[in-house]
């Protein structure tokens, strides 16, 4: 203690305790990367205060977005499995490596990107390239959708698993019935007058209408 000019094993009975600064907080490497337009949530919190964490869009994502490549380290055998993540592999010199990721600061987001449990709630697709992963939208996102992620046909065959196919999506769709329970609203765009399913096509299509502009 300062004050009393002691080395004391504990408190100063006669000054008190010290006040405490503690350091900042400084996210993972893996929290870092995230793009600006993705947030991460936490869906569950098991044993031992382990959080689950999902990746969801804040904004309209178009088709056609790659995100990576995937960052891990190369390694013969996974030293972190989680049940909810895809594994990965890549083909360097002629031999099959893991892309580990053993923690957060080793990574970088694409780690926290769950799988897809079937086709409907697919939103990405898995695939190497030039020895690395890479993580592509097969559709649109909406906003607060979370994005999943699963093999594509040629990099499901390198992995052992199985394929899910993901259908094509027309750009302009006839508009639906309307029905008196569950009446549906068409997104229609105010220029060409076509109708869209979602407000993320409506939003990406490309109107030309000459008469109107």
């Amino acid at each position: 203690c300062e004050d009393c000019g002691r080395s004391l094993i504990g408190e100063c009975k006669l000054h008190g305790p010290l006040i405490r600064a503690k350091d900042r907080v400084i996210p993972s490497r893996a929290r870092l990367t995230l793009p600006h337009y993705l947030t991460l949530r936490v869906l569950e919190l098991r044993a031992g205060n382990q959080q689950i964490l999902g990746v969801f869009a804040k904004r309209v994502i178009q088709k056609r977005t790659q995100f990576g490549p995937y960052v891990g380290q190369l390694s013969t055998k996974l030293t972190r499995y989680d049940e909810s993540r895809l594994v990965l592999q890549v083909l360097k010199d002629g031999g099959k490596y893991f892309l580990d990721t053993p923690d957060e600061d080793c990574g970088n987001w694409m780690m926290f990107v769950r799988l897809a449990r079937n086709q409907e709630e697919q939103t990405l697709v898995a695939y190497q390239h030039c020895g690395e992963v890479y993580f592509t939208t097969v559709k649109p996102i909406e906003p607060h959708t979370e994005l999943k992620v699963w093999y594509a046909a040629d990099y499901a065959k390198f992995m052992e698993a199985s394929a899910v196919f993901i259908k094509e999506e027309s750009d302009v769709c006839p508009l639906p019935a309307v029905t008196a329970k569950e009446p549906i609203e068409p997104w229609i765009c105010s220029t060409c007058r076509n109708a869209f399913a979602t407000f993320a096509l409506l939003e990406s299509h490309q109107c030309i209408n000459k008469d109107r502009v």
